[in-house]
């Protein structure tokens, strides 16, 4: 069989593909100290492992609406209303598959064929491709390092084409952990109004955020920005609950309802007993939430430490997310374990064969001079891999 044009524009996640050659090693025995996926290691709040397990047994296991069950939806919208000062009816809000499929449910209602848009980079890995299968033409624009890796009204205005439709913004941001105040995203908001552009706000690592830093939606900034925004988010972060594939979003009606034609026919709506125990967490497990980002506050500042003690690396400290993107390039044209490197791609895959340390190369990312760590695991794991990454690069 013939395999469709779109196939050839559209890669496997980069992140997935190290994972799973860290996982073939751990396999054989070996023993692969794993940074590569952002996936927190804290256990899904109980109440909502109570909630799903009660579905089950109450046999609340069949179809729901396909834009969510009613209750679900209305939990997001308390929590958009209190959290984010943001009013959104249940007919503006679509429960998906996990905020993956909500970002792409959204790029397929928005953007289409002659139309570009804008990626700040470094960038999640699925955003051009997700682009790319919507048929528009992803535009990547570069977040400078000097600038904490954020992209600037002006950055923003330079980039703004005939062609220009949308812009994908991520705060706190995977790779980086960079998050924007409400003064950048008001300044972002208004070159994106006066030019007509649609956002996407994926808004997924909201909760986790450090050093008393208050998060702001972009939506929630000025009226004109809430009516051009979606707002994405989901449980998988900061509820531990990844495997419940279980994101939504929130946008104008007429959106949201195009988003949701576009799911209908794809995955239709999450589970009924993921959307059962997504509720519960949201009403019920802010404790825990706040509990799992002191502890990845802690893992940020060993982390950044440590690294700050490589020869070759340089680190901006993130705001939030679980993830450090320190720059490499001082590794350039070394040898690690009798290999020169050139790349992130090049550090990477020399670390994970002679430290056995799985990091995610920066192209993924938009970037060769960097690599990507997530410190979503134990302190004492964190330590070790610091260790083993030092002992291969001074050898």
């Amino acid at each position: 069989m013939m395999l469709a044009e779109r196939i050839g524009r559209i890669e496997l996640s980069p992140t997935f593909r190290i994972n799973a050659r860290a996982k073939r090693l751990q396999a054989e025995g070996i023993d692969v100290l794993d940074f590569s996926v952002g996936e927190p290691d804290f256990p899904t709040p109980a109440a909502a492992k109570t909630a799903g397990i009660d579905a089950i047994a109450h046999d609340v296991t069949k179809y729901t609406a396909n834009e969510g069950t009613v209750a679900l939806r209305r939990a997001i919208a308390d929590k958009l209303r209190d959290d984010n000062g943001l009013a959104y009816d249940l007919d503006e809000i679509l429960v998906s598959p996990g905020a993956k499929a909500s970002i792409f449910c959204a790029a397929m209602a928005l953007f289409g064929p002659d139309d570009e848009v804008l990626i700040p980079a470094p960038y999640w890995v699925s955003y051009p491709e997700q682009v790319r299968l919507a048929g528009a033409t992803p535009v990547v624009v570069p977040a400078k390092e000097s600038a904490g890796f954020k992209l600037t009204a002006s950055d923003l205005e330079r980039a703004i084409g005939p062609k220009t439709k949308g812009l994908i913004l991520n705060y706190p941001c995977n790779p980086t952990g960079a998050c924007y105040d409400g003064v950048e995203l008001a300044s972002l908001a208004r070159v994106a109004a006066s030019r007509g552009l649609s956002i996407i706000a994926d808004e997924i690592y909201e909760k986790l955020v450090y050093d008393g830093l208050t998060f702001t939606s972009i939506a929630a900034v000025s009226r004109e920005a809430k009516e051009s925004t979606v707002v994405v988010n989901g449980m998988s972060k900061a509820f531990a609950m990844t495997g419940w594939r279980l994101g939504y979003a929130a946008g104008p009606k007429d959106v949201i309802e195009a988003m949701g034609r576009v799911q209908s026919h794809s995955t239709s709506h999450p589970a009924s007993m993921a959307q059962a125990a997504g509720e519960v967490a949201l009403r019920r497990a802010a404790d825990e939430v706040r509990a799992m980002t002191a502890e990845f506050a802690k893992r940020r500042d060993a982390m950044v430490a440590g690294i700050a003690k490589l020869p070759g690396f340089s680190c901006v400290t993130p705001s939030g997310a679980f993830y450090v993107f320190p720059n490499v390039s001082g590794l350039f044209d070394r040898s690690i374990g009798g290999r020169t490197v050139s790349s992130g791609q090049d550090v990477a895959e020399a670390l994970l064969d002679t430290a056995r340390v799985a990091v995610v190369p920066g192209e993924a990312f938009g970037s060769r001079d960097h690599v990507r760590l997530s410190f979503s695991c134990a302190l004492p794991r964190i330590e070790e891999g610091l260790t083993r990454i030092a002992r291969a690069i001074v050898a």
